[in-house]
């Protein structure tokens, strides 16, 4: 194709005639503009107003399909404003976003015809470029003088916009489906005009991508343009994302669904179902609103496929609730989604039970080692009758008393009477999450100790709650009281070892009446010896921060790696750990056997197999020269 070059105050509108779905090659420029375009499309759609949006970085479609077969570019009044509203008409337009810059979107029949029209500022013309499809009749407001000649009808064609700021154009798409798209550049009349070759040589003021097909995509369901997501609060879908959320006992779950057809309308009206497994109840609106609590399972409405929810709520008080909500359109399932509410505390348990101090009412500062600083010598966790995590509270960990709390924690005093070991034990921290990998699903309590150790069985928690009364108990458990760590004793889980085996240490102490010691005094830090051994498990204190608080039994144990990364030379060897803080810091000393795993014979088993295998020999020398003899 040859290089034209158009005279100045010319303006352009060219078709490069490329393959239907190839996009032009243009750096698109962004223009700030809050003004939307009409989206729908009809035969009685009321086109956007030139006047909106802003002059020289707005591009419009007619939105208003023809009635009598042929397309129209606006008339222009006197006062040169053109009066697109009643008289611009597009025929085969399917779908129109509302964007007016440079990301619009639009779908159409094969060889529709679109009527683009425009606003320019003073002193600046305009030109139109496609990747396909033909330009045909142009107008433009008082000012402008056309010039069509042998050009009319073809891909390119000429116009000189003049004074005039306003500017039509009729497009019509190629016979063929795919993709195309329509550009539209302002440059100043003054300036270098554009060629031929190098049509894009404004300002990009508009562009807009339209998809044709050869026969009408819409009227049913498209799952590509609908969504259907679950939500805490109703809102309108625009993605098929679920909430993460958990929805506790007595709240609500929201299905937003929004039904469009294959050019991104609202489906038609139908018969819109929703039905739920489980008793589930239900109920239906618009989406952004929160409809009472429905009373049935099923709910039925006669309407279009704009934003509707569905709100689901427990069919029983307190009980928790799993269920599959379906949504069909005209008897067609478009949406199936599970959620679940959970119930009324049903269950508790206690577990991680730490020792206490004599004459104390403390817990071990940090016990969850989460860094909120809870402090506490067991946990507690509860849980509805299907097992489901419930938080005792909303507030956040560390909060004692918070006042969202749905039930009370207390020891069953019976539990207690009887004893003087203990005399009180609580719950200092309110469990505040529902996920089973948070501490925060954890709540911790404490225990109060007199001045002598021993043990009281057959503890029980209960917790209360609040909405009904109802009295939950924990499983009994045992809690103890000693004293602080007097002397330490160790032991290897095996006897012997082969090198690559992992070695675990449990290292038990008591207290100076030999109980097992408490879990709250630390012990220090260790000197451990440990030939042909790698510690494995971290060093430092036997006792609290970074997992290594002492068990209920006051053990602790450590693994090691046997040989580690180095040879090891087969072997007997001792083991010594001291914690020289001990009151008592006699060491504690084990021994075992190490070895490569291969053929472990020593020197001293080859002597000694040789020494047993001549004394065999001699006995049956002997034996021989007995016979002999007994013969003679």
């Amino acid at each position: 194709m040859s290089k034209t070059t158009i005279r100045k105050g010319i303006a352009r509108m060219v078709v490069t005639g490329l393959t239907a779905g190839v996009l032009t090659a243009v750096a698109p420029v962004q223009f700030a503009n809050a003004t939307t375009h009409n989206t729908t499309v009809s035969t009685t759609a009321t086109n956007t107003p030139i006047t909106n949006g802003t002059a020289g970085a707005s591009m419009y479609v007619a939105t208003r399909n023809s009635t009598t077969g042929s397309a129209t570019n606006g008339n222009f009044a006197a006062d040169n404003t053109i009066t697109m509203a009643g008289t611009a008409w597009s025929k085969g337009l399917l779908s129109k976003d509302s964007t007016i810059t440079v990301a619009q979107t639009a779908t159409a029949l094969t060889g529709a015809t679109l009527a683009f029209y425009a606003r320019s500022v003073s002193a600046t013309d305009a030109a139109f470029v496609a990747t396909g499809g033909t330009f045909t009749a142009a107008t433009a407001a008082a000012g402008a003088v056309t010039s069509w000649g042998t050009n009319q009808n073809s891909s390119i064609a000429f116009f000189d916009v003049g004074t005039a700021t306003q500017v039509a154009q009729l497009w019509t798409a190629p016979s063929t489906a795919g993709t195309y798209t329509i550009s539209l550049y302002m440059y100043a009349s003054s300036g270098a005009g554009p060629t031929l070759d190098a049509p894009a040589v404004g300002t990009l003021a508009g562009k807009i991508t339209v998809t044709t097909y050869a026969t009408s995509p819409g009227g049913s369901y498209s799952a590509a343009y609908s969504y259907c997501k679950t939500n805490t609060t109703s809102a309108t879908a625009t993605s098929n994302l679920d909430s993460s959320s958990v929805v506790e006992n007595g709240g609500s779950w929201f299905i937003d669904f929004d039904l469009n057809d294959g050019l991104n309308n609202n489906l038609d009206t139908g018969n819109i179902v929703a039905t739920a497994t489980n008793g589930a109840l239900l109920s239906t609106g618009a989406s952004g609103s929160t409809p009472s609590d429905g009373t049935a399972s099923t709910v039925v409405s006669a309407t279009d496929g704009s934003s509707r929810t569905i709100k689901v709520v427990q069919p029983t008080a307190n009980a928790p609730l799993t269920t599959t909500v379906t949504i069909s359109f005209n008897g067609a399932t478009i949406c199936t989604k599970t959620v679940t509410i959970r119930g009324e505390v049903a269950k508790v348990t206690v577990s991680n039970i730490a020792v206490q101090d004599l004459s104390s009412d403390t817990g071990i500062t940090g016990f969850m080692q989460d860094g909120s600083a809870r402090t506490g010598l067991f946990t507690v966790q509860a849980f509805d009758s299907a097992n489901n995590l419930v938080r005792t509270a909303t507030a956040s960990p560390g909060t004692s008393d918070p006042t969202s709390a749905v039930g009370t924690w207390s020891v069953k005093a019976a539990s207690l009477a009887g004893q003087t070991l203990i005399s009180a034990v609580s719950v200092n921290n309110v469990s505040t999450s529902t996920s089973s990998t948070s501490t925060g699903s954890y709540g911790t309590g404490i225990y109060t100790c007199g001045a002598t150790a021993g043990e009281v069985k057959n503890v029980v928690m209960n917790f209360t709650n609040t909405g009904t009364g109802n009295v939950i108990e924990s499983a009994p458990f045992n809690l103890r009281c000693a004293d602080d760590p007097y002397t330490v004793t160790a032991g290897w889980d095996k006897a012997s070892y082969v090198q690559g085996d992992i070695a675990t240490l449990t290292l038990s102490f008591v207290d100076s009446k030999g109980n097992p010691a408490n879990s709250k005094t630390t012990t220090g830090s260790w000197t451990a010896v440990v030939p042909m051994m790698a510690l494995v498990s971290a060093t430092g204190t036997a006792l609290n921060a970074g997992g290594s608080i002492l068990s209920a039994t006051g053990t602790k144990t450590y693994t090691f790696s046997v040989g580690g990364s180095t040879a090891i030379t087969a072997g007997t060897y001792n083991s010594v750990i001291e914690f020289g803080s001990l009151v008592y810091s006699a060491k504690a000393t084990n021994t075992y056997k190490v070895s490569t795993g291969g053929d472990t014979t020593s020197n001293a088993d080859v002597l000694k197999s040789i020494v047993a295998l001549i004394a065999s020999i001699n006995k049956q020398i002997q034996a021989l020269q007995k016979l002999i003899l007994q013969k003679r």
